[in-house]
């Protein structure tokens, strides 16, 4: 979800997906914020909204494969 999205931020529309599917994984979409303006705070903020991970433009494929190692190691765990 990147953070500054035009018309409706990354934050607004997570807060918008947490108040309709809840903050448990298993009734909503895993959000991984993304965003290019990385100032210290940013990554609590975006976790404290619903967010479920963070990661700072310019993406590194190697951090990318790992944070989508991890959540969809997390999922398939899950009973969906």
């Amino acid at each position: 979800m990147d953070v500054q999205m035009p018309e409706m931020g990354g934050l607004e529309a997570t807060e918008l997906i947490c108040k309709k599917y809840g903050r448990e994984l298993d009734k909503r979409p895993v959000i991984v914020a993304m965003t290019a303006g990385a100032m210290e705070g940013d990554r609590d903020i975006c976790l404290e909204m619903g967010m479920d991970d963070y990661i700072s433009k310019p993406i590194k494929v190697e951090v990318l494969q790992g944070l989508l190692e991890i959540w969809g190691q997390r999922i398939m765990g899950k009973k969906i």
